[in-house]
């Protein structure tokens, strides 16, 4: 069976350094730091006080009030991000078969927020059990998609990925699939998440994971760097059209790129900490080129997962060094991370948002807040650290890995 080709037609942002897909561009290529102090909620109380919130993002601009409280915020963001994308895709609503467009979302964590407030209530009531009606189908991770489907009437295959911070890519992954077999002519694909909460910051500063460089949070996530002391929590969320090629191609949509291939694998090591030496990124990242039908030298930019802790960027380097050889150091690589934050399940979305406007446009976004060199760390690499870097970009590749081992790798292509 012949696979069917796969494009990315449309694109949706709502991120921590821009709203829309064309303000996330501008906050990348300018080295914009989303990191701020915590207004969600007074952390005052909390080891890490900030966090990469959004930015003037009020739901009632998309929703009406009713509609807004029906749903968490990671369902809002998801919506947002999704009509974005498909409205950059130019798809006629009134035309496209309906029961041939899916919607394959990611989120590590859902709907924590609406959990968090309806216990907390609950703890605070006499014992007598109130909860909101709306609290479960609030809550569940595959509420996104199915608001997504519901709203526009998509009625091909409809679900949530969850593997931690590799789901969104593991959502693309999936979508990949199902359009190269034929069962779909277009997916809307992504993943969101809305972990800045007391629950969400509480849980990861118990873990000893996030930064708390609470005197300078703007050059608290600094991937690389020496000095690095753990991620900053991110929220938002990342919208991708993809669609069979001779199916866009019929009706004249932009192609940003195809998408090519992917690969996830397991480390099998350890909860929360990465292989020392990287073993499941390496494999990660062989399935990748193999199921793009790639081979090593063919890369050119590397969004890494680089989420700014010690042990993680080193095990992903040393995996880059090994996978790419002499050839490593001719890559651009860069974290975004060190701009947005880490959006969790939505992070891979995001990511490949990156690298395929960083191909349109000619230009690698920065590793920003670098100041000191870490030893371990391999000095021929290119980390494209603290400025944009120009560069013809022919293919890109994005690595996610997630708690419990998940690893997920996409790479896309200037189409020929």
């Amino acid at each position: 069976m012949e696979l069917k080709r796969v494009v990315v037609t449309g694109l949706g942002a709502l991120t921590p350094i821009g709203n829309t897909k064309d303000e996330f561009w501008e906050g990348l290529i300018s080295g914009k730091s989303g990191a701020a102090p915590i207004t969600y909620y007074d952390a005052e109380k909390f080891k890490t006080k900030f966090a990469c919130e959004l930015k003037n993002f009020n739901a009632t601009d998309f929703f009406d009030r009713k509609e807004a409280r029906k749903m968490d915020r990671f369902a809002q963001y998801a919506m947002v991000a999704a009509d974005e994308a498909i409205e950059d895709a130019k798809l006629n609503l009134d035309e496209v078969d309906k029961l041939r467009v899916g919607v394959i979302w990611g989120a590590g964590i859902g709907g924590l927020e609406t959990f968090q407030n309806e216990v907390l209530n609950f703890a605070a009531g006499d014992g007598t059990p109130r909860f909101n009606p709306f609290f479960i189908p609030k809550m569940i991770a595959d509420i996104a998609p199915g608001n997504i489907s519901i709203k526009h009437g998509f009625m091909g295959p409809n679900y949530t990925t969850v593997s931690a911070c590799a789901s969104s890519a593991n959502a693309m992954f999936d979508a990949l699939n199902i359009i190269r077999l034929g069962h779909c002519d277009v997916v809307v694909t992504g993943g969101s998440e809305a972990a800045v909460t007391i629950a969400g910051m509480g849980g990861f500063n118990a873990m000893h994971a996030l930064s708390t460089r609470n005197e300078s949070p703007e050059t608290a996530s600094r991937p690389f760097d020496g000095t690095r002391d753990g991620f900053v929590l991110g929220e938002g969320a990342g919208a991708l059209i993809l669609e069979e090629y001779e199916h866009a191609k019929a009706r004249g949509a932009k192609i940003y790129a195809e998408f090519v291939g992917g690969g996830l694998s397991s480390d099998a090591y350890h909860m929360t900490a990465p292989h020392p030496d990287g073993i499941g990124v390496v494999a990660v990242m062989k399935n990748c080129l193999q199921n793009a039908g790639l081979k090593p030298e063919d890369i050119d930019h590397i969004n890494t997962h680089g989420t700014s802790t010690p042990l993680g960027d080193v095990a992903e380097l040393k995996a880059i060094s090994e996978i790419f050889g002499s050839h490593a150091k001719n890559i651009n690589i860069n974290s975004t991370k060190s701009m947005t934050g880490h959006l969790l399940g939505a992070a891979g979305a995001i990511e490949a948002i990156s690298v395929i406007l960083a191909m349109e446009n000619g230009v690698i976004p920065p590793t920003i807040n670098h100041t000191t060199v870490d030893e371990s760390i391999d000095p021929e690499l290119n980390l494209t650290l603290n400025k944009a870097q120009k560069r013809d970009i022919k293919v890109g590749m994005s690595n996610t890995f997630g708690f419990g081992g998940h690893n997920a790798c996409v790479v896309f292509k200037k189409l020929d």
